[in-house]
């Protein structure tokens, strides 16, 4: 069942309240549909800012979906939840090809990162109609290797002004992408848990040393997954970093109308 974000429902209890994992701070949140060149539909959400003026685009790329990643995995869906009340910036989150979620399915099928170079045109192609301003690429895990691959091509490369990764397996990134992101010279903020199953901070400074305008950034006590609120915070405050351009510690109390998710909104 396509999980319809109106169906959330805000309430105000006049006092502050901690902003936990569940938290649901106000957005204009609509479900949307990205069209490839390939002519598959691909399902995801765009969270904008109440106000309309958007500081900052998140455009992210999860985890392999053969391996439960989707467009609610929770640093995103946490992402959605907080980031345009906190901070004005806008999150697109979507289901690569093949993939389901809530929100619904993605045509076409998992094809290993390839068809999946569409995809990230698409969602960027959508951000760039839309109007929406300082367009950043976001990957997790899997979705490292499609921003590595991909992002530093056109057309996707002249339309975003850099990328943050998030558990970089480099798996299937090679170093001729991580030479085209050093031509490509936009900046490049590589977040690396310090107990990651693939590959950990040391290994990861040496890898991107090839990446002249990388920044290799290890976090302590996180893992692959930044699972624990503690971490996925850390995550969120060094992403809102980065794409602000200015050190930024996101509240962790919220004065307003709050949502809790609805049954199909709080799958992880």
């Amino acid at each position: 069942m396509d999980f319809d974000p109106a169906s959330l429902v805000f309430a105000d209890s006049g006092a502050a309240v901690p902003v936990r994992a569940s938290t649901i701070l106000p957005a204009v949140r609509e479900n949307i549909e990205l069209v490839t060149s390939d002519g598959l539909r691909l399902v995801g959400e765009l969270a904008m800012p109440s106000d309309g003026v958007v500081a900052a685009t998140l455009i992210t790329f999860h985890p392999l979906p053969t391996h439960g990643g989707f467009m609610d995995s929770h640093v995103y869906k946490k992402a959605s939840y907080r980031l345009p009340a906190l901070a004005g910036i806008a999150v697109l989150r979507f289901n690569t090809r093949g993939t389901t979620s809530p929100r619904g399915t993605s045509e076409g099928k998992f094809d290993g990162g390839i068809g999946e170079k569409a995809d990230v045109a698409a969602a960027v192609d959508f951000a760039v109609r839309r109007g929406l301003a300082n367009r950043w690429l976001v990957g997790w895990s899997f979705g490292t290797e499609l921003v590595l691959k991909y992002g530093a091509l056109d057309p996707v490369a002249a339309q975003i002004e850099g990328a943050v990764l998030l558990s970089p397996p480099l798996h299937h990134a090679e170093a001729i992408d991580l030479d085209a992101w050093a031509a490509f010279g936009k900046p490049l903020t590589v977040l690396v848990p310090e107990l990651d199953d693939y590959l950990r901070p040391e290994e990861a400074r040496t890898r991107f040393a090839r990446v002249p305008q990388a920044k290799v950034i290890g976090v302590d006590g996180a893992k692959h997954l930044w699972v624990g609120e503690k971490y996925a915070a850390r995550a969120l405050n060094l992403i809102v970093s980065t794409v602000l351009g200015a050190p930024v510690e996101l509240d962790t109390e919220w004065e307003g109308p709050v949502a809790a998710p609805v049954a199909a909104a709080a799958t992880n």
